[in-house]
């Protein structure tokens, strides 16, 4: 399969909310109640509140395309560090996920080095990222890209409260 990276443009905001409603249901819902998953949907991960991040100052969206089918998206964000990190300035990935059916096709790895490239073509010396304790497969390609533990944070699904590492690599 042939996969190609493109920028996101404000037209792409309502498949952008879709594809971030899709790939967070694929990604959590079996881990997680289906009332906490309809909470946070409905709520604090709204289809309305999606679209407006993307044009957003700050914010960067990446879609990964297989001929016309978007199977995964990437959404960066700058001057964002966390205190913990120190004071080197890094590019946030808020997120990278890719549809169920391409998991494992190269699809994050394609979305990945485009980031890595991003923030070496920006002189962003670091990439760091949250991610949640419990997704190992998330964190297994993660720790394969490099990155490594650096903080924990808390994340509000529903009314559960989960723990998130926070994870960042040298570019």
């Amino acid at each position: 399969m042939s996969f190609h990276i493109r920028y996101a443009t404000t037209e792409d905001s309502k498949l952008i909310a879709d594809l971030s409603h899709q790939t967070f249901y694929e990604a959590f819902a079996a881990q997680n109640t289906k009332e906490n998953m309809d909470k946070f949907l409905n709520q604090q991960f709204t289809k309305g509140k999606l679209m407006l991040e993307v044009g957003a100052p700050g914010n960067t969206f990446l879609l990964a395309q297989n001929d016309h089918e978007v199977v995964g998206y990437a959404k960066l964000r700058e001057n964002t560090e966390p205190r913990s990190l120190g004071i080197i300035p890094a590019l946030e990935i808020a997120r990278l996920y890719v549809v169920h059916h391409m998991i494992g096709k190269g699809v994050g790895k394609l979305l990945m080095s485009t980031i890595f490239d991003i923030a070496r073509q920006k002189n962003i010396p670091a990439v760091w990222l949250s991610v949640w304790e419990k997704n190992q497969r998330a964190l297994d390609f993660y720790n394969y890209w490099g990155f490594e533990k650096f903080d924990e944070t808390l994340f509000v699904l529903g009314d559960d409260v989960q723990h998130d590492w926070l994870m960042s690599k040298k570019v």
